[in-house]
């Protein structure tokens, strides 16, 4: 290396290398000398021929234009551009002949460089080498009838192949620099405005073919290919290089581009604009990886107002075709292509997680009604995701008719329905256990971009579901329910509900399910058949615990979710049960073969044509059950036969009579009551609630042990067997007044003696009860053959009138009738 350095050293300082290094300098000098000589030479000559190149350069222009060519000034730049020769027109305007109708100025500049072919020049020929646009304004006017001002440039001649020279007059570059761009289409309603930073073009020329490299550097205030729904990439910075060319034989320009910044994200862009006359056709592919919401705000509004309500966490791929013809009204064709993978879908009606699905948007979905939001469509494929934490999928769905959209498509899902829990913020129902499985075809409304009146056709099956439906206390372990929808019905199959003692096979079926249930659920009406082999009749009354409850008063929403919707519907709709039971206990009581109609509106109780068999004999009746305070309240007409009274006191607790029990008392019962009375919400009935009136019967009785009799008895009959009284007759006929009970016609014949009442009996204090006691012995009278002569010598001999009073609670047996005072 030292050598090497040595070696340049010593030929530096050598006698030749200095010669020929002076050489080399004057010859440079010379070079300088004669460009300042050229420069001064051109400078001159513009000089002296100033008004000769200035009207060369309007001829030139002006044989190719429709129009008028304006130069408020220009001067020649030195050195700029050398050796072509630099001339810089200043306030320059174009506009067409037509330009007193419109007003519209195609070019208004406050500065352009036009460098000339120096050679050419001296030739007295002008050949246009680059044009620099400064500080200008271009608005390129369309009008309704199809005039453009921009038809200001002539065609061109074609020229022999003897006509063509090298010299011929070109444009080969073009570089704009704060130019305010607008293409206003006003027949196809299309409006491009732009506000040019830096554009910078070289083209190349084959021909009449050419190519070029465009950098651009633009702000966009509008890119609407319908002015009426709004601009794309409104207010965007837009910034790249694009490769443009130009094939002559079919006027068509091709575009590409990659890695285009639209604001802050990048695109790769192929692009295509057919020029030939009255064929304005073009089609622009775009794709991309963006988030949602920066691909929503670089679409027009009448999209992203509807785009804006959804979003999804990470970016997506995106790809979005463009196709239509400038000289057309409406949009063009737009299909957006999009996948997504492992997303967050958020949508007006929740959150979406572990997203995945194909998504196509198109608003030319029918090809034959036009590009509109009323034909626009998105349709989604393999769409999978756990809404609410319930896994759904959907293999497609079509969401059609953007004005009025309706979605519709199938959905599967499989999950475990605690998931349910988190469905609705208000806890009206809790899910403790089960599994559910659903295939449905489903159709449902879109408005305001908000899930209303789903309707769906399939089935759900449901599985060992343990839930608490807490409004009305009701509470089920491992329970099974098949739901089949279908168009005219919703079938509710294989029940299978168990509750403590409960266990209830259940099938329902609801008549024009889809329509009333989101327009009139009042109108619903719930066909239930229940069969139960065993039903405690008071846990199956707990289903209108909470009608007591003050109800929540619904807050005023924008929407109803479906967690409101069905609870609503829950609420509202009639309920029609037929229930067979084997076997029904309520308290104490136990019957067989139980039959009855139940129908439930809101939180009244109906039950017709009931039949039970308890007791040895047999009930029918007709009942109502509805809230009333912290009760129940009920009305009851039933018929009793033969039932062994002993047993039927027994399980209703007497009715709360305290002066007998049931063990004092023997027979079969037969009775017609129609009362009214009170439940409470343990089931009990209410002792001393009863009204209303009651007939009974008893045959085969017998009265054991009833200490009034007995003592009475011991007194008056020391002879006869007062502790086993049988009877041939005992009837009567009762009028409840809740504590109090009007006795009337209460006759009893038996082997003791014959016995009359009438007057008040009370459950509690003020018993006032007449009482007329033939002293014959009356054990005969049932050997006589008719009632008559029974009746004949029923009160024959000495008459006992004595009187039942309450005594400070004790039942006191004093002498005496009861007078009308006393009534």
């Amino acid at each position: 290396m030292k050598k090497t350095l040595h070696a340049i050293k010593n030929t530096s300082q050598s006698a030749t290398f200095k010669k020929y290094a002076k050489r080399f300098g004057f010859f440079l000098l010379g070079c300088i000398a004669l460009l300042l000589l050229a420069s001064g030479a051109l400078s001159l000559y513009f000089s002296n021929n100033k008004p000769e190149i200035i009207a060369k350069i309007n001829t030139k222009i002006n044989e190719n234009i429709n129009g008028k060519f304006h130069i408020g000034d220009f001067q020649y730049k030195f050195l700029t551009g050398f050796p072509n020769f630099t001339l810089a027109l200043k306030d320059v305007e174009l506009k067409d002949n037509q330009w007193n109708t419109h007003k519209h100025t195609l070019l208004k500049a406050k500065e352009i460089e036009v460098r000339l072919n120096i050679w050419s020049l001296l030739q007295s020929e002008i050949n246009i080498r680059k044009i620099l646009i400064n500080n200008a304004n271009i608005y390129v006017y369309k009008a309704e009838n199809g005039y453009s001002n921009a038809d200001i440039f002539k065609p061109k001649k074609k020229k022999t192949t003897e006509q063509k020279s090298e010299t011929e007059t070109s444009i080969n570059q073009i570089d704009l620099n704060q130019v305010h761009f607008v293409l206003d289409n006003r027949l196809g309603h299309k409006l491009f405005d732009f506000h040019i930073i830096d554009l910078q073009s070289k083209v190349d020329f084959d021909g009449d073919n050419w190519q070029t490299a465009v950098f651009l550097d633009t702000q966009i205030s509008s890119l609407a290919f319908n002015t009426g729904l709004g601009s794309f990439a409104k207010e965007k910075e837009l910034k790249g290089t694009f490769a443009v060319s130009y094939v002559a034989a079919n006027e068509k320009i091709s575009v590409t581009t990659r890695n285009l910044k639209i604001g802050s994200d990048a695109f790769d862009i192929n692009a295509f604009f057919n020029l030939t006359k009255g064929n304005a056709l073009f089609g622009i592919n775009i794709s991309t990886t963006i988030l949602w919401k920066n691909a929503s705000n670089l679409l027009s509004k009448n999209i992203s107002s509807k785009l804006d309500r959804f979003d999804l966490k990470d970016n997506i791929d995106v790809n979005c075709d463009i196709k239509g013809d400038f000289n057309d009204e409406g949009d063009p064709k737009i299909v957006v292509q999009a996948e997504v993978k492992n997303n967050e879908l958020s949508i007006p009606d929740g959150l979406i997680k572990n997203c995945g699905f194909k998504g196509i948007f198109t608003n030319n979905f029918k090809p034959k009604d036009g590009c509109n939001d009323a034909n626009s469509a998105i349709i989604l494929t393999r769409f999978s995701g756990d809404y609410q934490n319930i896994p759904l999928v959907i293999p497609q769905v079509v969401i059609s008719n953007l004005n009025k959209p309706l979605a519709t498509g199938n959905v599967t899902s499989d999950f475990d329905i605690e998931r349910l829990n988190e469905i609705s913020s208000e806890k009206w129902i809790q899910f403790t256990g089960g599994h559910a499985t659903a295939n449905l075809k489903f159709q449902f409304d879109i408005v305001d971009l908000y899930i209303t009146k789903p309707r769906f056709i399939g089935n759900v099956n449901i599985k060992d579901a343990s839930f608490h439906y807490i409004p009305k206390n009701v509470r089920a372990v491992k329970t099974n329910v098949q739901l089949d929808f279908t168009e005219k019905a919703l079938y509710i199959k294989q029940i299978a509900y168990k509750h403590q003692k409960n266990t209830i096979f259940i099938e329902g079926q609801i008549d024009n399910f889809l329509n009333l249930y989101y327009d009139a659920p009042e109108k619903m009406v719930v066909n239930w058949k229940i069969y139960s082999p065993s039903l405690d009749l008071k846990q199956f009354l707990g289903v209108l615990a909470s009608s007591q409850k003050k109800k929540a008063t619904a807050k005023n929403t924008k929407r109803s979710t479906i967690s409101n919707q069905l609870r609503t519907a829950i609420d509202k709709c009639a309920v029609t049960i037929d229930i067979k039971a084997d076997k029904i206990t309520y308290n104490k009581l136990t019957a067989t073969n139980t039959r009855a109609t139940v129908e439930m509106l809101d939180s009244k109780l109906v039950i017709k044509n009931g039949s039970l068999q308890t007791s040895g004999g047999s009930i029918t009746f007709n009942s109502e059950v509805h809230p009333n305070g912290k009760n129940y309240a009920f009305s009851a007409n039933a018929q009793v036969s033969k039932v062994d009274i002993a047993s039927f006191l027994k399980s209703f607790n007497n009715f709360g009579i305290q002066s007998f029990s049931p063990k004092n008392i023997k027979g079969k019962l037969s009775s017609k009551a129609n009362v009214t009375g009170f439940i409470n919400s343990n089931g009990e009935l209410i002792t001393n609630s009863m009204h209303g009136n009651l007939a009974f019967n008893v045959s085969q009785g017998a009265l054991i042990d009833f200490d009034p009799i007995v003592r009475v008895g011991k007194l008056a009959f020391p002879l006869r067997d007062v502790n086993n009284i049988t009877f041939s007759d005992l009837s009567g006929q009762l009028k409840l007044r809740g504590e109090q009970v009007d006795v009337n016609n209460f006759k009893i014949s038996s082997s003791v003696l014959n016995l009359d009442a009438e007057g008040i009996y009370s459950f509690g204090r003020g018993t006032n009860l007449a009482l007329t006691i033939p002293l014959r012995n009356s054990k005969n009278d049932i050997n006589l053959a008719t009632q008559a002569e029974r009746d004949a010598v029923r009160e024959r001999g000495i008459v006992l009138h004595l009187i039942a009073l309450d005594d400070e609670g004790k039942m006191k047996i004093k002498w005496g009738k009861k007078n009308k005072k006393e009534e």
